[in-house]
């Protein structure tokens, strides 16, 4: 798409921020003084620093006077602005750097901003850190934020999560020496055609596949324990998600454990994720350990449980005894999976040398985006080897030996 010189040099205007150096001698009107005035208002602040290029200039010299004041009001109107001027994308990266070059935490405190925010994960995570100070007025209007987050993550994340887990699960529910009610003969049929006897018109059915018998409880058990230290906010909102889902699988059993260095069971909760997200409290310590002496007391079933550890590994209790407790999980024949971040990055900081011991042992560590986790958990259900399935999609998993 073409552009005219006044347009492109508009451009550059605002890119160079209009100090006395900027060489292009040219004016904004109209809508470009304006989209000016609301990027002026961040990245020209005295202090802040700059996003590109010489926009720090004028703010280094001081001579530009333009800033979002001290009320929440006046954050609102800007934010208006940045939604009417740039893209839905745009807009998101704006106010992360209000929030980081301006302080703007406070205002998650004020009904008027929370109104006006770009909602996604990421605010979700600073209001569930600020989620104790929250005065009372503005809790109702958190909550309205959260849950519309929430509510499109579910839209998104649901349906692939249930086709994944519940596909999974009939799977290695089918049987192969069905009887004959028991035959599920469409897929009987699909598995043979590859003995199809062109002279006598038919199939010979060498496999049988079952519709497998009825279960009288649940298939899998699975839990999710999640480090609530401030760096895993993000793998908690979807772990929050997925929990719901599954938790609403007749098949699956699902419990959602968060610790820091206490436990906190919040599977009572997951009938609604927003709950769930306010129970948390992001940050103090980690005593992983724990978290899984508590999880290992609520195994009913080792051979039929899944336990997908989601942390960054970095332990503040007893290493040695979180390694023990590990292997007497796996060799009880527990599937222990370590996440180390369900979130839209998939790049972690985390413990190496930790995960490599984990790993040696059977327990593949590796990062997850939430896109990835229905085949993860559908991956788990089958009892594929996890380090391969990693592996195979793009997850880089630690292998026993990695340094």
């Amino acid at each position: 798409m073409s552009i005219t010189p006044e347009e492109r040099a508009a451009r550059w205007r605002m890119v160079l921020g209009g100090g006395e150096a900027d060489g292009t001698g040219h004016s904004l009107a109209g809508a470009d003084a304006a989209m000016e005035a609301a990027l002026a208002a961040l990245y020209d602040q005295p202090g802040t620093g700059a996003s590109s290029g010489k926009r720090s200039a004028g703010a280094a010299s001081g001579k530009r006077s333009a800033g979002l004041g001290g009320s929440a009001p006046n954050v609102a109107r800007w934010l208006g602005d940045i939604r009417n001027y740039f893209r839905t994308d745009v807009v998101r990266v704006i106010q992360k750097d209000a929030l980081e070059r301006l302080g703007l935490q406070r205002m998650l405190l004020e009904p008027e901003f929370l109104e006006s925010v770009e909602a996604d994960v990421g605010l979700v995570a600073t209001i569930m850190s600020l989620s104790s100070v929250i005065p009372a007025r503005t809790r109702e209007t958190a909550r309205r934020v959260v849950r519309k987050v929430v509510e499109e993550l579910m839209r998104r994340l649901e349906t692939p999560m249930r086709a994944a887990v519940s596909g999974a699960l009939n799977r290695s529910a089918r049987i192969n020496r069905p009887r004959h009610s028991e035959i599920d003969w469409n897929r009987t049929i699909r598995v043979n055609l590859k003995h199809w006897q062109a002279e006598h018109g038919t199939i010979i059915p060498e496999r049988l596949v079952g519709y497998g018998r009825r279960q009288r409880r649940k298939m899998r058990d699975i839990i999710l324990c999640v480090d609530q230290s401030g760096s895993m906010a993000e793998s908690i909102v979807y772990s929050s998600i997925f929990g719901a889902v599954m938790a609403s699988l007749p098949a699956v059993s699902t419990r959602l454990v968060v610790f820091d260095t206490a436990v906190v069971d919040l599977t009572d909760e997951l009938e609604d994720p927003v709950d769930v997200l306010f129970g948390v409290q992001l940050g103090g310590g980690t005593d992983i350990n724990g978290a899984m002496a508590y999880c290992q007391s609520r195994i009913r079933a080792p051979q039929e449980t899944i336990l997908v550890l989601i942390s960054d590994l970095f332990e503040g209790g007893v290493e040695e005894q979180l390694v023990a407790r590990v292997a007497n999980l796996l060799a009880s024949g527990v599937q222990v999976v370590v996440l180390l971040a369900l979130s839209d990055s998939g790049h972690p900081s985390y413990d190496a040398e930790l995960a490599a011991k984990l790993a040696a042992l059977g327990a593949p560590s590796f990062a997850c985006t939430p896109d990835k986790f229905p085949d993860l958990m559908a991956a788990a259900i089958g009892r594929r080897d996890l380090a391969q399935w990693a592996s195979e999609n793009g997850l880089v998993a630690t292998r026993p030996g990695a340094e």
